[in-house]
């Protein structure tokens, strides 16, 4: 770091030959294609601006449509990382008079993004303690006997872990060693031949399961929580235990199946792993005793859960309860001012977040939503109400293939697709969850469609070619199951 220059006094000994201070090194210039891009979002969003808004819309919506298509535009084709492009919309909408100020900064307070960004710090502690790792060596020990054990035990870790979790990303980051570990014990190295199928069976169970557990609780995936937010402009109320009433039997039904059929599609060359659950004995026998920390951490977040589950029966605000949550472990110091100061994705997290949802809800509230929704309904007119539904949840999912985050497509998406139905006749909240659940399952359609998919994507077991063809199969297995099995369940337990 460069130190502040300051005259010598005279007393000083000089130098022989002055310090030359080095040249801080020129900011590089952003390479021609992303400059194409930027000019590109910048284009659409001044075409879009000046083109006479349609139909009864005002200047106003049709004016911060522009903003917010530019924003979601120069994200999709890699102009402007989320968080840049998120700032850059507040100030645009704002300075041009689109938003007023109180209306561009009210999403900053809404309790459902602090609820998230309070449960990334809280996850942390997962992480440290080592609370994860040891989850993960005792699954193993329990089911790593065969090959399609071990995805079962990644598949199971991730469900018990994952509702502490609400980011997937993060998650990655304690699954993807464990399946990496398993592999690498079982001889598998990406440039093994005779052991790569395993490696790719356990890469892609690591991305299919993450893509799972965020469908199984509310708040396994940031974006679960915001599209409940917005279904409530539809009468759709869900809450912690409502979603896991109505997630649980699809879910689970997908976690016990999708590893089969991965392993009858990939064909791992070992089927049998006989001495894994004894490594992982004498793993967990090394790591001795739960430490302090970690009998904190877990019982911090079943109290957590159990009160999540709870909110709505005792009336409990939910973003309390992770407040809660974080106050333990701070005053227990398991988490240290020192631990959140390294947490700086969670503030680009808490501004981008913040930012879309104002964008969206706004939106939302000039009635572009509403028009929109109108033109789309208007186009599936004639469709029985079980067909336009069903051509709906297959749209939202095949729109994915533009998305590299799955909370912007739902920011984007999510609530026109759900008024469209509910105004074709649909049941607002059995479309609601299954586009919702849909949300998350689409995660591994392709390896850029969730962040969670970029350690697993990058391993070396998985050619591009082999992500995009798996993760076909694993979306459209899990739309035949929710359609099938999912709406019945709905039907029964959130109609």
């Amino acid at each position: 770091m460069a130190l502040p220059l300051r005259r010598p006094s005279s007393e000083e000994p000089q130098p022989t030959a002055p310090a030359k201070t080095p040249p801080a090194p020129a900011t590089p210039e952003p390479p021609k294609p992303k400059r194409l891009a930027r000019a590109i979002s910048l284009a659409i969003a001044l075409i879009i601006w000046f083109i006479p808004p349609p139909g009864n819309l005002t200047p106003q919506a049709w004016h911060l449509f522009a903003i917010f298509a530019a924003t979601i535009l120069s994200v999709v084709i890699g102009a402007f990382p989320i968080l840049t492009a998120s700032v850059f919309a507040v100030a645009a909408a704002v300075l041009t008079g689109t938003l007023t100020a109180e209306e561009a900064y009210d999403s900053f307070a809404n309790p459902t993004i602090v609820l998230i960004i309070v449960a990334f710090l809280v996850a942390r502690a997962v992480v440290k303690s080592g609370l994860g790792q040891r989850l993960g060596y005792r699954a193993i020990s329990w089911f790593g006997k065969s090959t399609l054990g071990l995805s079962y035990s990644i598949f199971g870790v991730d469900a018990l872990i994952s509702p502490a979790f609400p980011s997937n990303t993060a998650r990655s980051g304690v699954l993807y060693p464990l399946a990496f570990s398993m592999a690498e014990a079982a001889g598998a190295t990406p440039d093994r031949q005779d052991r790569k199928r395993l490696g790719k069976f356990l890469m892609f169970s690591g991305m299919a399961s993450l893509s799972l557990s965020s469908a199984l609780w509310m708040t396994a995936m940031a974006g679960n929580p915001l599209g409940a937010e917005v279904a409530k402009k539809y009468g759709v109320n869900i809450g912690f235990g409502s979603w896991l009433v109505a997630s649980v039997v699809p879910t689970i039904l997908a976690m016990v199946l999708v590893p089969l059929v991965l392993y009858k599609i990939i064909k791992p060359e070992v089927t049998q792993m006989p001495e894994a659950p004894a490594d992982a004995r004498r793993k967990l026998a090394e790591l001795g005793p739960l430490t302090r920390d970690q009998k904190i951490v877990g019982l911090t977040f079943l109290g957590m859960v159990v009160l999540w589950a709870l909110a709505s029966t005792l009336h409990i605000d939910p973003t309390a309860v992770a407040f809660l949550g974080l106050g333990v472990m701070l005053a227990t110091n398991v988490l240290t001012m020192g631990d959140i100061a390294k947490e700086g994705d969670v503030l680009a997290t808490f501004i981008w977040f913040a930012s879309l949802f104002t964008l969206s809800s706004q939106l939302n509230k000039l009635g572009f939503m509403e028009y929109v929704g109108d033109r789309l309904a208007s186009a599936l007119g004639g469709f029985p109400v079980a067909a336009a539904a069903v051509v709906l949840l297959v749209a939202y999912i095949l729109l994915h293939y533009l998305f590299v985050s799955q909370t912007a497509h739902l920011l984007a998406l999510f609530g026109v697709f759900l008024g469209v139905g509910v105004k074709l006749g649909a049941s607002p909240s059995i479309l609601a969850f299954q586009l919702l659940f849909a949300t998350n399952y689409f995660a591994a359609i392709t390896p850029q469609a969730s962040s969670a998919n970029l350690l697993f994507a990058g391993s070396g077991y998985l050619s591009q070619g082999e992500l995009y063809r798996l993760g076909v199969i694993h979306t459209v297995f899990c739309l035949l199951l929710y359609l099938v099995v999912g709406t019945g369940w709905l039907w029964l337990v959130a109609r």
